[in-house]
């Protein structure tokens, strides 16, 4: 006889407590207003517009060091939440246990390079992040930011990963 799935909030649930432990954890996300929001295991990231990321006031446009900081950022925590992902998935752990779940060690960047393709318009700012490679050493990500439509890419970067070792 196969055992009873769990009901689908149970597991919305889990999944989303795991990844708000994993992004409270970086009060650097807190700061610069970036949330994170989960579609099954493909997270959206949204940095809210504020006045102090303007860069530039005669455009208005947002300075491009808070545009690829905030790349960066989405690239890092995809990585931790597919390492997450992959251990409340396979352990099917309850909210209690994912609280007492260390977090995994935040992988630490060799390089990022970014891609200015448009001036940041005063407004949110919406980024995906794709993992290209991702080894028990080394990953690869790419990452596309956005504001109005999905299609009119404002910047992109990729990165280049030292992961952290599971040893540690």
């Amino acid at each position: 006889m196969r055992e009873k799935p769990e009901p689908i909030q149970v597991i919305k649930t889990r999944r989303d407590g795991a990844l708000l432990r994993l992004v409270d954890a970086i009060p650097y996300i807190k700061f610069m207003g970036i949330s994170f929001e989960r579609r099954g295991d493909e997270l959206t990231g949204t940095m809210a517009y504020s006045d102090m990321l303007i860069g530039n006031p005669t455009l208005p446009a947002i300075h491009g060091g808070a545009t690829a900081a905030f790349l960066e950022t989405t690239a890092i925590i995809e990585l931790a939440w597919s390492e997450l992902w992959g251990k409340i998935e396979t352990e099917k752990l309850s909210g209690a246990e994912i609280e007492e779940l260390p977090l995994p060690i935040l992988p630490k960047t060799i390089d990022f390079t970014t891609d200015y393709l448009a001036a940041g318009k005063p407004r949110d700012i919406y980024t995906r992040a794709r993992i290209n490679r991702s080894g028990r050493r080394y990953a690869s990500v790419h990452v596309e930011a956005w504001q109005d439509n999905r299609q009119k890419i404002i910047g992109q970067a990729t990165g280049h990963f030292l992961m952290p070792s599971k040893d540690a």
